[in-house]
């Protein structure tokens, strides 16, 4: 059954995420991985017990999810559906007013290649839209996707298990994507490539960043399969 969302709650859960310390959390799970209170606590710059206040709320609200190993508690965001929200979000806020930042080299990073929750965003992202569409594995609209014959093929040759994960999740979709501002793969099959790429060791991650860095053996693989260089990212396609 539906849930109607008041106007109440919209405003509720907007008010959760519009705190900079909780929004920097948030931010900080983009990354797909689970972190404990102290490294969240450090991402949104605050002590301890104040993370756990932010924490306790975000976790009621259905925001993040809580795990358990032994002594330790993990963090993470509660489902896909609320990592599309704060990329949106992050699109939103792309357009809004200037503000003078001066750029560093995490920026530039993050615009190369990113992961957006469980999928990948950036420049490689896009270039990896691009070419599954150019090559009709894959049929992509504004919000939604569809994978073809073809690209079932190439995707099970590829080493990725279409069926895995299977649990109501959508299978192709796309993602706005804040830097790019054009639309990524996202959906279980935009998560099995990631996976897959990481798998292949073609990508590893940045320390304390949600960027990513393409490896030389990653390098070689993105142009031989998908016919991706530095240059074709350069140039967005």
């Amino acid at each position: 059954m539906t849930n109607m969302v008041s106007g109440i709650t919209l405003a509720e859960i907007a008010a959760l995420i519009g705190d900079v310390t909780r929004a920097n959390m948030l931010s900080a799970l983009m990354d797909g991985r689970a972190l404990t209170a102290g490294e969240l606590a450090w991402h949104g710059g605050v002590g301890a017990p104040t993370a756990s206040g932010h924490l306790a709320k975000l976790t009621e609200a259905r925001l993040v999810a809580v795990e358990s190993q032994g002594r330790h508690r993990y963090y993470r965001l509660a489902s896909p559906e609320v990592a599309q929200a704060i990329e949106a979000l992050m699109a939103v806020a792309s357009f809004g007013p200037k503000r003078h930042r001066p750029v560093g080299p995490k920026d530039e990073a993050l615009r190369r290649a990113r992961t957006c929750y469980d999928h990948l965003a950036g420049r490689l992202g896009i270039a990896l839209a691009d070419t599954l569409t150019e090559r009709h594995h894959v049929v992509l609209s504004d919000s939604a996707g569809a994978l073809t014959d073809e690209g079932r093929r190439f995707f099970c040759d590829f080493g990725i298990d279409l069926d895995q994960g299977a649990h109501g999740r959508a299978l192709c979709r796309t993602c706005l994507d804040w830097s790019e501002r054009r639309p990524h793969l996202a959906g279980r099959l935009g998560a099995a490539l990631c996976s897959r790429l990481f798998e292949l060791g073609w990508i590893t991650r940045i320390k304390d960043s949600r960027a990513l860095t393409i490896t030389p053996v990653g390098r070689d693989g993105l142009a031989a399969t998908f016919g991706i260089t530095e240059q074709s990212q350069a140039s967005g396609h």
